[in-house]
């Protein structure tokens, strides 16, 4: 039996995204959350929100985890994680009017976030709702001490990765017919976009 893995982040922002998420995906059924992690967001936004179906996916080395927080939690509205790298095409088929994504953008290289936003737009349902916590920039500039050394600390790991900017990345989801809805200062310096395409 594998251990559970754990993230403190996860532990500490849970409750900021949850208060984000009830307003978001009030009337919403069904969500696919990229990059699922440890799986610790999944199972507990599951429990609280259980008028949605809550489809973990990751990259295949992170479904061990995964499946040790579900097994444990036995929630009936959370599902085994899909196998989703960015990279790959075609993504994972469904239909989803939800999409929520955690602390991936940054870790991505540019390709793959460009990739991440060309795929939430090949299977996001018209109406549907995407949500995307994290560290932005706006105007090219850190909003904050804190972020523009882990921006640092990031490419010293990767040189590929860093905090994004706000505004390119809203082009990109505006380029899948995404429109920005809020825009949300959460704690830590991090924010939660949350965009819709519409009917």
């Amino acid at each position: 039996m594998i251990d559970k893995p754990y993230s403190e982040s996860c532990e500490q922002n849970r409750e900021p995204i949850l208060a984000v998420l009830r307003v978001a995906f009030a009337d919403r059924h069904r969500v696919l959350e990229i990059g699922s992690g440890t799986g610790q967001h999944a199972v507990y936004f599951a429990a609280e929100l259980p008028h949605l179906v809550w489809q973990t996916a990751d990259v295949r080395a992170h479904h061990p985890g995964i499946h040790a927080w579900l097994n444990e939690a036995a929630l009936p509205n959370v599902l085994p994680p899909l196998e989703l790298d960015v990279n790959q095409r075609p993504w994972p088929s469904g239909s989803y009017d939800a999409v929520f994504s955690a602390n991936t953008l940054h870790i991505m290289g540019w390709p793959e976030v460009e990739r991440f936003f060309a795929g939430v737009g090949a299977l996001l349902e018209p109406g549907g709702v995407q949500v995307v916590y994290g560290p932005f920039n706006y105007n090219g500039q850190f909003t904050s001490e804190s972020n523009a050394r882990f921006d640092v600390w990031l490419k010293a790991r990767d040189p590929a990765s860093g905090v994004r900017d706000f505004e390119a990345v809203d082009a990109l989801a505006r380029a899948q017919g995404l429109v920005l809805q809020h825009d949300i200062a959460m704690p830590a310096n991090n924010r939660s976009l949350v965009w819709q395409r519409p009917l």
